[in-house]
């Protein structure tokens, strides 16, 4: 193991995780003070009967109560919505925000807090990174996708409508108060969802161990992450209702999320970022095909870890092999888990299966060269070298 010469690490959020946690709801308002919620959530998350069950965690005649609820989170959180949220959350006297959803939902209530707390409808002043330095109304965060790990970052996406941009938010404020991971949360997610999201956490959980802030503290969470999701992800794809799976996947999508808040992503999210917002493929679905490729492109310059990470990726007692062959050995084994999964859902192993034209790719490229996270990938990443791993993915 390498101490680097410096390196941060945080994650004040609580967690909460078992087959019944969220009945800890009302004692955890109650720890932070809080008596009236507002819920954010979505439609999906509401069709699917998921807000009932949070309902049902409080008591009826309890101080601590649900006294707004928004479900109408879009896709892409905005900062129309945010504003709006904030309107209803003074005008319900609220006092802490109960993000019930995934990655938009949670960063729409982020956005949410960020204008209620600043008193200031003008959220273009507070974008960029380190500039929220007031405090925060309490969240409290329950999950019902196994990928983003929003629940524990420090970061925010908002799309500004009218510039047709979408804003970064990024402040140790930002990292909610607390996490319930219950199982049940997960248990709707259709096959395809759930490889895709899983795939996500994969890939935050392998680029924190690969990338320039990689530190011995977020490398643990990493690995446990990564030993997590090759056990169980497959599992929670081919039966959904599996809740041992689930919550399994719920722990890994978290400890990927804390790996990488502090470690940061690399070249693999910069292009799956870029396909997105070219093309609109799903994150989790452009990480998933994504992966193996942004890995062999990084052999040269991290090939020992790489290869370090071929025994939690299930290649078994590797000390016979050299450190070249274990890092192969690594990459194969997250297309061996591929494979699986487009077997079990029909996942995209090329970007050409995911609705993705060839006439595309330079401009995924030039978009993906602007990236920031880019920045953290362990080398350079030039137009020509960017383009050359998305045909190789094509």
């Amino acid at each position: 193991m390498i101490i680097p010469n410096y390196y941060q690490h945080l994650c004040p959020t609580k967690l909460i995780s078992g087959f019944d946690a969220l009945k800890k709801l009302p004692e955890e308002m109650r720890r932070l003070g809080c008596r009236r919620a507002l819920l954010i959530s979505d439609q999906g998350v509401a069709a699917a009967g998921l807000l009932k069950l949070v309902e049902k965690s409080f008591k009826k005649n309890g101080d601590e109560q649900i006294v707004a609820v928004f479900d109408q989170t879009p896709p892409d959180s905005s900062d129309k919505v945010v504003n709006e949220l904030a309107r209803i959350y003074k005008a319900n006297n609220c006092d802490i925000f109960l993000a019930v959803g995934g990655g938009s939902v949670i960063d729409t209530a982020k956005g949410a807090n960020i204008v209620i707390s600043a008193d200031s409808e003008d959220l273009n002043k507070l974008q960029g990174i380190d500039n929220i330095d007031f405090d925060l109304k309490p969240t409290i965060v329950v999950p019902t996708t196994s990928g983003t790990g929003s629940e524990v970052t420090r970061v925010a996406v908002i799309k500004n409508v009218d510039r047709h941009v979408k804003m970064l938010f990024g402040a140790d404020k930002l990292l909610p108060e607390v996490a319930i991971l219950d199982p049940r949360m997960t248990a709707t997610m259709p096959p395809k969802i759930t490889a895709a999201t899983g795939m996500d956490a994969l890939t935050h959980a392998v680029e924190a161990y690969i990338d320039l802030q990689k530190n011995p503290i977020d490398d643990h969470y990493a690995k446990a992450a990564i030993e997590l999701i090759v056990k169980y992800l497959v599992r929670a794809v081919e039966d959904g209702s599996d809740l041992e799976a689930r919550l399994a996947m719920a722990n890994a999508s978290t400890l990927a999320g804390i790996a990488f808040s502090n470690a940061m992503v690399a070249v693999v999210h910069s292009t799956a970022h870029a396909t997105g917002a070219v093309c609109g493929v799903p994150h989790g679905v452009a990480n998933a095909i994504l992966l193996p490729w942004g890995l062999e492109y990084n052999l040269p310059k991290v090939g020992g870890y790489i290869g370090e990470l071929s025994g939690v990726l299930g290649g078994g007692q590797t000390d016979y092999l050299d450190m070249d062959e274990q890092a192969k050995l690594s990459i194969q084994l997250v297309r061996n888990l591929l494979t699986r999964l487009n077997a079990a859902c029909n996942l995209p192993t090329r970007l050409r299966d995911a609705g993705v034209t060839e006439d595309k790719l330079p401009e995924i490229a030039r978009v993906a060269i602007s990236d920031g996270c880019m920045m953290y990938n362990p080398d350079d990443v030039s137009y020509a070298e960017a383009l050359a791993i998305l045909r190789r993915a094509y």
